[in-house]
Order: structure tokens, then sequence, then C-alpha cells
């Protein structure tokens, strides 16, 4: 499938996955809408627009993981939306809730909010971190799911708070999960995605199996 005229967004582009998502793209024909935290700081910007194609199909936009409706331009007429963007710091802060938990959980329902006003919007991609399955009280094994989450009290406790921003409620998934669903957006189950996923690179021959 061409990806000539799709045009995909790439939240906190300057970082340092995002920022290899947004070549991959832009290498494989996709237009780009890439949200930075300052427009005007080139260390989140100029290695964006180095990168081949992004004269003719990059676009960055600025926006605040905290600020509802941030995201709205940066979307719009997407098929695709890459959430990366979140607060990363492994020092200690003075305000936990405000600097971690608050633009990790409601960034990504800000993000959410705004991709669900766009009508062309086919999928969301939410990405998180090892940190979320890092501290658990409960070894398990087999596929990695919501059960693995870390425990909120162990990184409260030992003032994890990067890690417990990956986890700031109990039930983070089913919480987030019934936010997301109340604005209109419905979550395809791991199993469905890998299969799709796989299907998807058998086709392009990235797989042999």
């Amino acid at each position: 499938m061409s990806a000539e005229g799709k045009v995909v967004c790439v939240t906190g582009a300057s970082g340092y996955i995002a920022s290899w998502l947004v070549k991959l793209l832009l290498d494989r024909g996709y237009t780009v809408h890439a949200t930075v935290r300052s427009l005007d700081d080139p260390k989140e910007t100029q290695h964006l627009l180095a990168l081949d194609g992004a004269k003719e199909r990059l676009s960055l936009f600025e926006a605040n993981l905290t600020t509802e409706g941030s995201f709205d331009s940066a979307v719009s007429g997407c098929i695709c939306v890459f959430h990366t963007a979140s607060p990363v710091t492994f020092a200690s802060v003075d305000d936990p809730q405000m600097e971690l938990l608050d633009p990790a959980v409601k960034g990504t329902l800000n993000v959410l909010k705004s991709a669900a006003k766009v009508q062309s919007l086919k999928r969301v991609v939410l990405t998180s971190s090892l940190a979320a399955v890092l501290f658990c009280d409960k070894l398990r094994c087999g596929v990695v799911d919501e059960t693995w989450f870390s425990d909120p009290a162990i990184c409260e406790q030992r003032k994890l708070w990067y890690k417990d921003s990956k986890s700031a409620d109990p039930l983070p998934y089913y919480v987030s999960r019934a936010k997301a669903e109340s604005l209109g957006i419905h979550f395809t189950p791991m199993e469905v995605t890998i299969k799709d996923t796989t299907e998807s690179l058998k086709e392009k021959n990235l797989l042999s199996f």
C-alpha cells in the first residue's frame, strides 16, 4: 500500500525513539505532523528538519501535554497518531504529581480527545516504557499485559516517580481504557494487533516465516 498522500502524527517527536520513527515514516513516503514542546528550541527541531524528506513532508507543531486541545492542529487530517510524548526523568523531583504524573496521564487523555475529533483517523498507537512493568511484587511469565503494571505503592515508597507515572492509578489500564472508550475510541486486542502487524510485515517482505 502506497504511503503517498497519507498523513500521520508523532507526538514528542524530539525524543530518541520518536525521532527514528519520524525518519522511518518519511523514508516510507508518509507526510508527518510532529509535535515538540517548543518550536524555538533548536535542540528539539534541528535534527528533525535535517531528515531526508523533511522539507517536503514534515510539519512541526508546538504542543503541551497538559493543555486540552493542544494537539488538535497536529492530528487534523491524520490517519494515525503515534503517541510517544511523556515526561522522562530519573532525577529527584519537587512535585511528582505536577511534574510527572499529571503530564503522563492527562497528556494521553488530551491526545485521545484530540484524536476523537478527527474522522479520518483510523488508529492511535500508545507507546509506554519498560518502567511500567519493572516494579511488581508478583512474578509472572507469558504475555506482558496490564496485570504486570508496576505497583504504585512500591514506586511511591521508593520515590520512583517516573515509574509511578507509568502506572499512576491502581488500575491504570482499565481507567484509561474506560475514559478513552467514553470518547468513542475502541481498543484493538493485543492478539489481533500482533496478527495484523505480522501479516502486514509479510506483505512487505519484511518477514520470511
